[in-house]
């Protein structure tokens, strides 16, 4: 037996234990070995079932902190997710496919999701709870308006940084792009997102909203070869969502609205009777 399998007093083993879980970089287990050790000896765990508890709570914790970061570097709207999307005023069709949707199989195929419709029916608030159900599959996604991704690589293109911006794009397995079509760009904007569109087919899903149905989008790319070029490259590997439904808000403020109308005639009512 050599010195270093000699056993040693538990204060040196403490020690020593502590400094080789820093220097491996486990946080979790340098943080919980000595609890857990007690709950073992308390509930006589086997050696193998005491390292299981240590190591599963060291991937989980790691896990959990990975997912928390890649929430931050998405840029998705957190108050936009599945537990306020309220799926039920989806057209039945649509609601099936959008559940199918969740499992994140399409990311898999570099497949794009279109989602189309009028103001306020909820487009955004689908493409960023789905987004964040796939980071939380442990996926990369990157979300951004549409009119200021094409500015920013616009700015990308002016300092000769386009390639490398579209590298870090293409890093993204899932890009958001929310409301194209609502701000009409120039042919100069729209040339940087084709470019970007190009790049990104059968590499990478992109997940996209427009108020703006296809035979509208002539007006955002500014020619029907470009247009036509871009429209296939989107569609050919696609799950196309149409929202053709009421808005959102408009029903929110209606709602508000009747509500508020009620009250105030209860209100009227009750200070009729105390009249009388």
């Amino acid at each position: 037996m050599t010195v270093a399998e000699r056993a040693e007093r538990p204060e040196d083993a403490r020690e020593k234990l502590l400094h080789y879980l820093k220097e491996l970089c486990l946080p979790s287990l340098r943080k919980r070995f000595a609890e857990e050790a007690r709950r073992a000896e308390r509930e006589t765990h086997s050696y193998e079932q005491y390292l299981l508890n240590l190591v599963r709570t060291e991937c989980e914790e790691r896990r959990a902190k990975r997912i928390e970061r890649l929430l931050h570097q998405s840029r998705l709207l957190a108050s936009k997710d599945l537990a306020s999307f309220d799926l039920k005023r989806l057209p039945a069709k649509v609601a099936r496919q959008y559940q199918t949707l969740l499992d994140g199989s399409f990311v898999e195929r570099s497949e794009n999701v279109l989602i189309f419709g009028g103001t306020g029916t909820g487009k955004t608030h689908a493409l960023c709870a789905l987004g964040q159900e796939l980071v939380r599959a442990g996926r990369r996604v990157y979300f951004r308006p549409c009119s200021l991704l094409v500015q920013e690589l616009l700015v990308a293109k002016r300092d000769l940084r386009l390639s490398k911006v579209l590298r870090q794009l293409s890093r993204q397995e899932a890009l958001i792009i929310d409301d194209i079509g609502y701000v009409q760009q120039s042919r100069e904007e729209m040339e940087v997102l084709f470019t970007l569109l190009a790049e990104r087919y059968e590499r990478g899903s992109v997940l996209l909203t427009s108020n703006l149905p296809f035979s509208k989008w002539e007006s955002i790319f500014k020619d029907a070869m470009t247009t036509a070029a871009a429209i296939d490259r989107l569609v050919h590997h696609s799950v196309i969502l149409e929202l053709n439904m009421p808005s959102y808000r408009l029903e929110q403020a209606k709602k508000a609205k009747d509500k508020e109308a009620r009250e105030r005639e209860g209100s009227a009512q009750g200070k009729d009777t105390g009249a009388g």
